[in-house]
């Protein structure tokens, strides 16, 4: 029994990953197109970047790593956007820090990389927690 506890916990934790890697993959291109291709700078951009990589990882993780949580569709999309805001404010938070801390030295893309890496564990627990723990 311990043995399917960790492989089912070992393949959430994999599809996680997946879905956080596909958002990621996401949230870098739209940023890098919206850069590239209108006149929004890196932190209006990241805005929407962000908007389109949480829908993206919702879809995933809710038909993929965790499974529906038995609420009501609204209901869910509501606590994953309250949990998404607040990951995507730290997330924010932590990239234009690092864009002001050092505007020369850190790229947007480099800054993107490490705010999602510092986010991904408050994510995780709290889509799993509040958002995918069965109703």
């Amino acid at each position: 029994m311990r043995d399917i506890v960790s492989k089912s916990r070992f393949l959430r934790l994999a599809s996680f990953a997946v879905a956080g890697g596909t958002g990621f993959v996401v949230d870098a291109t739209v940023l890098m197109l919206l850069m590239r291709f209108t006149p929004l700078g890196p932190f209006t951009a990241r805005i929407f970047s962000v908007a389109a990589a949480v829908l993206t990882t919702w879809t995933i993780n809710r038909t993929v790593t965790f499974g529906s949580s038995g609420r009501h569709i609204v209901h869910e999309g509501a606590r994953y956007g309250f949990v998404a805001l607040i990951g995507a404010s730290l997330n924010y938070g932590i990239y234009s820090g690092l864009l002001l801390a050092a505007p020369d030295t850190i790229p947007p893309l480099l800054a993107l990389v490490i705010a999602v890496g510092l986010v991904t564990v408050f994510s995780y627990l709290g889509y799993s927690r509040f958002v995918f723990k069965r109703a």
